[in-house]
């Protein structure tokens, strides 16, 4: 694709709905470790950041659409995933099931408070191009 083409050129955040505006920031804030970088309450909503990606963490209903978790997990990067998987639990985070090794990466999955799916993911093994 050239330059004169190219429309998207990267993901500036990703929504995250919530029903509980306070919860939701003392989760992503203080369970998950991220970095708050904007909170408007009155608003209806937070953000944090990742490193790649801001998560816009939003009341939906208060922003004009329904309440919905997010259902396929959101993929956290993470050095390690059995050390990150530990450091969240002794934080109060419930997983579900063991750790997965797919023979190319580690994964471990959790919700939020609203259900929102998410991940620790990381991947061990180099990525070979299928076509």
């Amino acid at each position: 694709m050239t330059a004169a083409t190219e429309i998207v050129t990267g993901v500036d955040f990703v929504t995250i709905p919530t029903q509980d505006l306070d919860a939701a920031v003392e989760f992503y804030g203080t369970m998950l470790g991220l970095e708050r970088s904007v909170y408007r309450p009155e608003r209806n909503f937070a953000e944090f950041e990742t490193g790649t990606v801001t998560l816009s963490v939003v009341v939906a209903e208060k922003m004009g659409f329904p309440f919905v978790p997010t259902s396929n997990p959101l993929a956290l990067h993470v050095d390690d995933v059995e050390a990150a998987r530990a450091t969240l639990e002794s934080r109060g985070v419930e997983f579900n099931g063991d750790m997965l090794d797919t023979g190319v990466c580690h994964m471990a999955f959790f919700s939020d408070p609203d259900g929102n799916a998410f991940m620790l993911h990381h991947r061990y093994a180099k990525r070979v191009p299928t076509g």
